[in-house]
C-alpha cells in the first residue's frame, strides 16, 4: 500500500477532501476511497493524474504504483522474491 498511503498522506496535508479528488478524476467518491485504502488498484492514467492534482513528482507515484503490484505478485514467493527481482533487473533494458 506504498501508493495508497503516498497519496493519502498528500491529501491530507493539502487539506483537499477526497471527493474533491474523486471529482477530479471522474469517478465516485467510494471508488477513489478505496483507491486510497488499497483496496482497488488505481489506472497508470489516474496515477498521473493524481501526480499533478497533489502537486507531486509524477516518477515517484508511478514507482509506487508498479512497486505495489511487484509486492502483490510476490507476497506468496517470499523464498523466491530475491531471486525474482534479481532476473528481472538482469534481464530489464536500462
Amino acid at each position: 500500500m506504498l501508493f495508497a498511503n503516498k497519496i493519502r498522506r498528500l491529501r491530507i496535508e493539502q487539506k483537499l477532501l477526497q471527493r474533491q479528488l474523486a471529482a477530479a478524476l471522474e469517478i465516485d467518491t467510494p471508488m477513489y476511497s478505496k483507491i486510497e485504502r488499497g483496496e482497488r488498484p488505481a489506472k497508470r492514467t489516474q496515477v498521473i493524474a493524481l501526480a499533478q492534482l497533489l502537486s507531486t513528482d509524477e516518477t515517484e507515484l508511478l514507482t509506487l504504483w508498479l512497486a505495489d503490484k511487484v509486492i502483490e505478485v510476490l507476497d506468496d514467493e517470499k523464498e523466491l522474491a530475491g531471486k525474482v527481482l534479481e532476473k528481472v533487473l538482469k534481464n530489464t533494458k536500462n
